[in-house]
């Protein structure tokens, strides 16, 4: 769903399993520094040093349909239907490579989102896990929100797979403005009775530039947005899920600056999401 991975939209917490995001292919290319090049490519590298072997590697997936696609609190698209998949490589060492790409169900050909994952999970002890991340988000085109191509690394702790809390440094690739932006995430998922559970979840982040906009007749400007203070988010929700599948409604919240950006865009903070993964 939603907030990830914060989540933008996700297959709920199983370790190893792929994530939708929106979060939510072929990426469109993208000029990256060597900072954020050297970072995935030591990630990527560390992953396929490992020995993998047929037996130790696990292959995932997951396909959606939402009505709406968000982004720590922020409408990534207008209310319409949106298609999501994602794949996702696992060793049994804890690496795992993911790839998920979002489209609108209306114009199936065009990505509104796509995310590139290197992680690496440990066990702490029975009830606690720790995961480390670098992530490379891409919106391509203009869908008139005010995400910016980034990357991000972080760090998240899970007790359980009932609470998460995660730290993570996001540098926007596409603003004018090139500085780091850090952010803060809490989510809770509580099993309840008949297959359902209750999900919700609390963010803080600080702003982050608003991405480079280039018009038609060649002139360009950079969107508004708001360089003060901090952007806080979340959402609560239902999940239902048996076996592969699963059902989830989620109302997401936001300050009053980002709702504003919700009416121009014409999203609902009412998100519905089926999805099945395999």
């Amino acid at each position: 769903m939603v907030e990830h991975h914060p989540p933008r939209f996700k297959v709920r917490p199983r370790r190893h399993r792929a994530r939708l995001h929106h979060s939510d292919r072929g990426i469109p290319g993208v000029t990256v520094t060597r900072v954020h090049l050297g970072i995935m490519s030591v990630a990527v590298a560390a992953c396929l040093s490992t020995p993998i072997h047929a037996q130790s590697t696990t292959f995932n997936g997951a396909a959606a349909l939402s009505s709406g696609l968000f982004d720590r609190g922020q409408a990534i698209t207008g209310n319409t239907p949106i298609l999501q998949g994602a794949v996702s490589l696992t060793s049994a060492t804890g690496w795992s490579l993911g790839l998920s790409g979002s489209t609108e169900l209306r114009s199936p050909g065009r990505l509104v989102e796509a995310l590139v994952q290197a992680s690496r999970d440990w066990s702490l002890s029975s009830d606690w896990q720790m995961q480390a991340s670098v992530l490379y988000y891409r919106y391509p085109g203009e869908n008139g929100s005010r995400a910016s191509d980034r990357a991000e690394a972080g760090i998240h702790w899970t007790y359980r797979d009932v609470l998460t809390v995660g730290l993570s440094a996001i540098d926007s690739l596409g603003a004018r403005e090139h500085q780091l932006s850090g952010a803060t995430d809490l989510s809770f998922h509580w099993p309840l009775a008949w297959h359902f559970s209750l999900s919700a979840g609390v963010g803080v982040s600080q702003p982050i530039p608003a991405p480079y906009t280039r018009y038609r007749n060649g002139y360009s400007s950079y969107r508004d947005s708001d360089h003060s203070g901090l952007h806080g988010y979340g959402h609560a929700g239902l999940l239902w899920s048996n076996g592969p599948w699963q059902v989830e409604l989620d109302r997401i919240m936001a300050d009053p600056a980002t709702q504003r950006q919700w009416a121009a865009m014409n999203a609902s903070p009412w998100v519905a999401t089926i999805s099945r993964s395999f």
